[in-house]
């Protein structure tokens, strides 16, 4: 389904996502008298349930360890706003890659990936459960808000950039939106923006975290070079910096050094390519968004240098372990008794597993898993689990 030429296409560049070759929407909808259809996926987003519990729904650090620390619902913010500016730079459509970096963590359990690791391994005997295909779930079905249809009823452009990842099994039940992971194709340039966009402030905000934390130290990060040439940089030219401010200035000049490589480095490419329009983008070979070779270099040695120090941090590790046992634990008690969860909830789980057996219960189980905050969940494992315990 195509949708009407829109003036919003005016100054796009001609591989930019458009909305007059838009893919459309599952569920055809008229279009707005005054917003385009990428602005329309953005407002929809944001006023979905999945997305308010996101500011209760932890990055590394679980939400009530402090306030400071980032939530999904901050890192989301941090992302839009690095993959706009590049947007904006590129004559790309800023409207479609924010509503696709505002959703990519939709689907994300409460604990991070301690909590995805542990639903995955109870889902395991049940098609296994991943926070990428989760998001889509939540876009696409379980987001309760309109008469029409179910989800949120985004259109194609913006589904296929919060599908970062997915296997072929997975993509063969999906149609049009799994086969460019069948086909080894890419997504329009906005979903490549994005998901690099993601990749830049987690990086370099976990550094930030970490610091705050006294997780990670300056001297350690230091033996990375574009830790060490911001960091010198900002204490030569500040020599009455605070520490605070310091660290801030650092991680701040990091990811401009970065981000300005992301763009110059996509120009080169895009120059080159001189794709035609948003198909060439997909066919063709490589993405087209991107880093230098040495910038991919210095990016991938700080990703390992925080896997190492930080998420591998035995405090962290400590944290992991607590959340995976009450992810588990919950789970266990909802499989065996669906009427421990609320009733909305229960009829799901009940109509799925009418359909669909085993494994329309446990889906239903883990959507409501999926779907708690932190706080949530420590509480529901506090009632049900162990109700004799000191909260």
């Amino acid at each position: 389904m195509s949708v009407k030429t829109s003036p919003r296409d005016a100054g796009l560049a001609p591989y930019a996502a458009a909305e007059n070759r838009s893919g459309g929407r599952r569920y055809p909808e008229p279009q707005h008298s005054y917003r385009g259809e990428y602005q329309r996926d953005r407002d929809r987003i944001i006023h979905s349930t999945a997305f308010r519990r996101l500011v209760y729904k932890t990055q590394v650090f679980v939400n009530h360890e402090g306030d400071l620390y980032r939530t999904r619902l901050t890192h989301s913010l941090e992302v839009a706003q690095i993959a706009r500016t590049v947007a904006r730079s590129l004559d790309l459509n800023e409207q479609l890659v924010e509503a696709i970096c505002l959703a990519h963590d939709l689907g994300h359990t409460p604990f991070g990936h301690a909590g995805q690791d542990a639903l995955n391994r109870c889902m395991e005997a049940f098609g296994g459960f991943e926070h990428n295909l989760q998001s889509l779930r939540v876009v696409d079905e379980l987001e309760e808000k309109y008469a029409s249809f179910p989800g949120l009823n985004l259109t194609y452009e913006t589904r296929e950039g919060i599908l970062k990842h997915c296997s072929k099994k997975n993509a063969q039940t999906l149609g049009e939106l799994g086969l460019r992971f069948i086909d080894r194709k890419h997504p329009g340039l906005e979903a490549q923006l994005a998901n690099l966009a993601d990749e830049i402030a987690y990086n370099h905000h976990d550094v930030d975290d970490g610091l705050r934390a006294g997780l990670l130290t300056v001297d350690e990060l230091a033996g990375l070079e574009l830790f060490r040439e911001q960091y010198e940089r900002v204490k030569v030219t500040y020599p009455d910096i605070t520490r605070r401010a310091l660290i801030h200035e650092t991680v701040r000049g990091m990811i401009n050094a970065i981000v300005t490589d992301l763009l110059d480095t996509t120009r080169q490419r895009l120059a080159q390519a001189q794709p035609e329009n948003i198909d060439a983008v997909r066919e063709h070979a490589d993405p087209l968004v991107g880093f230098s070779e040495q910038t991919s270099i210095e990016h991938q040695q700080l990703k390992r240098f925080l896997q190492r120090g930080l998420y591998r941090h035995e405090k962290v590790r400590q944290m992991h372990r607590q959340s995976e046992a009450i992810v588990t634990a919950l789970f266990e008690v909802y499989m065996s008794d669906l009427t421990a969860m609320p009733a909305e909830h229960m009829n799901k789980a009940q109509r799925w597993e009418a359909d669909n057996g085993a494994d329309g219960r446990a889906r239903g189980v883990a959507d409501y898993i999926a779907g708690m905050t932190d706080r949530y969940a420590i509480s529901a494992h506090q009632r049900l689990v162990n109700p004799a315990d000191p909260p």
